[in-house]
């Protein structure tokens, strides 16, 4: 029996997931959460075989989730299913730790696939995803901006996109307020911006935020 816990901050999704999970005879939902907080008491509790988890939450993102779990507990499979387009994200979440990405509009049958491929110990890789690595392997000048930052970088990117201050992110990461800053400083000089309004309207046209 496959243990899963579904992370998603709609409760309508949620139970969508559940229900057609529960069809599957050896598919067992042990756990919900609808943020990252939620997610990582999930993770304590060490009942779980695959976790799915969504990007887009209130307070703790997927993308802040998935390092804190991969912290926590770094053979956990973790599936990202997510409503932004592969293209955005999951060339760039697979390398920092992610066993799978799926688009929300996939068909039903392709996260049972996914799901039972992370189980067996393996990474679950769409012919799409696997387009945009080999890709990005074969011309890294195709690379967008925000795939050449590393794994905290992008945190810090995607925090200051949404409106954060410094110091709100330097308590919510747990790291000083210098080296906050550091990490924006690097931020601004591989992407070539100039401002934190900058970084909105980038990552708003990328859709990385909502």
């Amino acid at each position: 029996m496959i243990r899963i816990a579904i992370v998603d901050d709609h409760a309508l999704v949620r139970a969508g997931l559940r229900k057609y999970l529960a069809e599957q005879v050896d598919f067992k939902v042990v756990a919900e959460a609808a943020n990252g907080s939620e997610a990582l008491d999930i993770v304590r509790g060490g009942e779980v075989d695959v976790l799915v988890l969504d990007l887009s939450m209130p307070g703790q993102s997927g993308v802040d989730a998935l390092a804190a779990i991969r912290a926590r507990a770094p053979e956990l499979p973790v599936l990202i299913l997510s409503g932004f387009p592969e293209a955005h994200y999951a060339a760039t979440l697979l390398k920092q730790g992610a066993s799978g990405y799926l688009n929300k509009e996939c068909e039903p049958e392709e996260i049972v696939s996914a799901i039972h491929t992370l189980a067996r110990g393996r990474r679950y890789i769409t012919p799409r995803v696997a387009e945009l690595i080999a890709d990005q392997l074969g011309d890294k000048s195709n690379l967008a901006l925000h795939e050449t930052l590393s794994e905290r970088e992008f945190q810090v990117f995607l925090r200051l996109a949404k409106g954060e201050t410094v110091g709100a992110i330097s308590d919510s990461l747990c790291l000083s307020v210098k080296t906050v800053s550091t990490y924006r400083t690097r931020v601004m000089e591989k992407m070539k911006l100039e401002s934190n309004s900058d970084l909105t309207y980038y990552a708003l046209k990328s859709g990385l935020i909502q």
